[in-house]
């Protein structure tokens, strides 16, 4: 069972990442997915979903309009395009999926699989 994230790295603000996170060892066609990232010092905080069937999604208000969350069932991929990028952006990024119990979660602790971390620096 097994999540792998990637994709993190340095960029200028205004810019844009694409973090991907595949799947292994699970019927990733059952869990949500989540994103989640955590700044030095700060606690984890949720910044984007798609649920099961990968047609609904949802993101926390800090990234609305600037990020978009995509899975990509075949391939067992989620995906996070972080556009318009800005230094508070700047955290460790995790993706973690919940097995459906609780609609459209959002807590780190209604998440049972975590990826490791990739990291995303923003520059200004």
């Amino acid at each position: 069972v097994q999540l792998q994230a990637s994709g993190g790295g340095s960029v200028q603000a205004g810019g844009s990442l694409r973090l991907s996170c595949v799947a292994s060892g699970f019927n990733f066609e059952q869990y949500i997915i989540g994103w989640f990232r955590q700044a030095p010092g700060k606690e984890r905080e949720f910044v984007a979903g798609v649920n099961r069937a990968g047609g609904y999604s949802y993101y926390d208000d800090s990234v609305k309009g600037r990020f978009t969350v995509s899975k990509d069932r075949a391939s067992n991929t989620v995906t996070l395009q972080m556009d318009s990028l800005r230094p508070e952006d700047t955290a460790v990024y995790y993706c973690a999926a919940a097995d459906g119990r609780y609609n459209y979660p959002r807590l780190p602790v209604r998440f049972d699989i975590w990826g490791q971390g990739t990291l995303v620096t923003v520059s200004s």
